[in-house]
């Protein structure tokens, strides 16, 4: 069993879904901004998370909080914790 102190370091991340076509699963896209090593301009980086909806309540362009999980699939580490907006 997991203790209360195991889910308070599970990382989580906020971002958009890109693509809700699979069955349970929404792609999401979370965006940082990174500082440039040589010119200093901040550029925008995107990295593509598969997450588990299990209700299939996502839709595109929804705002979404995903947390870190055990594998759930081959790409699946992620699962979906609240629609934000």
């Amino acid at each position: 069993m997991e203790t209360e102190n195991n889910k308070k370091h599970r990382k989580a991340v906020i971002g958009v879904v890109s693509s809700n076509k699979m069955l349970k699963t929404i792609t999401v896209k979370a965006e940082r901004r990174v500082k440039h090593p040589k010119y200093g301009k901040y550029v925008k980086r995107v990295t593509v998370y598969k997450a588990h909806d299990e209700e299939n309540k996502a839709v595109n362009g929804d705002r979404v909080e995903i947390v870190e999980s055990r594998p759930i699939s081959k790409d699946k580490r992620w699962r979906l914790v609240r629609i934000v907006k």
